[in-house]
């Protein structure tokens, strides 16, 4: 195993304290730290060192794909890491967005490469479906709840104005385009009054608390009406969400370990200063209730459990060791990813150990064999999901 050495995206709503506990540094930090990236994306790769230099672990999984991917994941996916590792911290909320599935990422960039101004919402041709492991208390909205509920709590306000979207909710999830388009298409001059409208509205509970703090955040964003629309989540440490391709989402707050997709297409549709496209982001949503997004960890063995998603881009393994349980060994194919989440560990891949303390990494080859972790702590483990 080799240590990785991630960037950390310091992103606007990011935290000034999550990242850097994790790692043992100095609270506050400098300044906002939203995200730590332990991957190969182009947009900000980890490195590794060479000869007393820092590459890019893009430039490696390029040029020497059968060593850091294996012939498997070089043939279905190219010269390229298929996933991408992340910390994720949240002070404030992450904008509302969904991404695409992979025959609507193929072609929105197909369609977008001749342009002389460069992509408008495909960076590359790759879905994004992504897991979200909570490591601390964590608040997130995600896919479409049941419109009833939607409608009531809408409904609630008695804002004349929304009557055309409550209506439209009330017909049940046939009428979720139409609400969605509604609100995301408000007049832009007309915003601001409506927003005022809604938080003057005399009303108690989570949903009315849920709006008006987001419209404090955002000021004449419709994009505060739309998060009623989606299940509002509070996870404890340990719990995952499961982010499927055109689901509408949004981050809140919270610590959490995430796994995607290794590709960075986005569309917004709002709670942002960004670029909101509404027209192509309602071409990629599912307009269907998600019942669930939340999934329990699964045990597979002493010290190991996972949560398992329909993609073979990537799987994801927690790995606890202690005096109970002082080592673990995963027949896992490389690629690996390591991060080190709490306390210190050991992982050994055959080709040489590394001692990692928290919110520290490691990767290593696809040739490697079945990886060792031991010691006192918590392993955050990266795969493909190729078995």
């Amino acid at each position: 195993m080799e240590p990785l050495y991630g960037p950390i995206r310091d992103y606007a709503w990011g935290s000034r304290s999550a990242i850097a506990l994790l790692q043992g540094r100095s609270v506050p930090s400098a300044g906002p730290e939203a995200e730590l990236w332990l991957g190969a994306h182009p947009g900000a790769p980890a490195h590794v060192d060479r000869a007393g230099l820092r590459v890019s672990l893009c430039d490696l999984v390029r040029d020497e794909p059968g060593q850091w991917l294996g012939q498997r994941v070089s043939e279905r996916f190219g010269s390229r890491l298929p996933f991408l590792l992340k910390v994720l911290a949240a002070d404030a909320p992450l904008s509302l967005q969904a991404h695409p599935d992979a025959e609507q990422a193929q072609a929105g960039y197909a369609a977008e490469a001749g342009r002389r101004e460069g992509p408008r919402n495909y960076s590359d041709p790759h879905h994004k479906p992504e897991l979200l492991v909570a490591l601390t208390p964590f608040e997130a909205l995600c896919g479409f709840r049941d419109p009833a509920e939607s409608a009531e709590a809408l409904a609630a306000f008695d804002v004349p104005a929304l009557a055309p979207v409550v209506a439209a909710l009330r017909a049940g999830p046939a009428g979720l385009r139409t609400a969605v388009r509604t609100l995301l298409g408000w007049p832009v001059a007309k915003r601001h009054d409506l927003l005022a409208a809604v938080v003057a509205a005399p009303v108690d509970g989570p949903d009315a608390e849920l709006t008006r703090r987001l419209a404090q955040a955002y000021p004449g964003d419709p994009g505060a009406l739309v998060a009623l629309l989606l299940h509002h989540l509070r996870l404890e440490a340990g719990e995952a969400i499961w982010m499927p391709a055109g689901n509408l989402h949004a981050y809140l707050s919270g610590c959490g370990v995430e796994i995607m997709a290794a590709s960075d297409n986005v569309l917004r549709g709002g709670l942002t200063p960004k670029r909101v496209d509404v027209d192509e982001l309602l071409r990629v949503l599912r307009f269907e209730v998600l019942d669930d997004p939340v999934r329990a960890a699964q045990p597979i063995g002493p010290g190991v459990d996972w949560w398992p998603v329909p993609v073979d881009d990537f799987a994801l393994h927690r790995v606890r060791v202690d005096a109970a349980v002082p080592s673990v060994t995963l027949p896992l194919p490389g690629p690996r990813v390591v991060l080190c989440a709490g306390g210190s560990i050991t992982v050994d891949d055959g080709a040489g150990a590394l001692t990692l303390a928290s919110g520290e990494a490691a990767i290593g080859t696809a040739s490697g064999a079945p990886l060792r972790i031991e010691g006192a702590g918590v392993a955050y483990v990266a795969t493909s999901g190729l078995r």
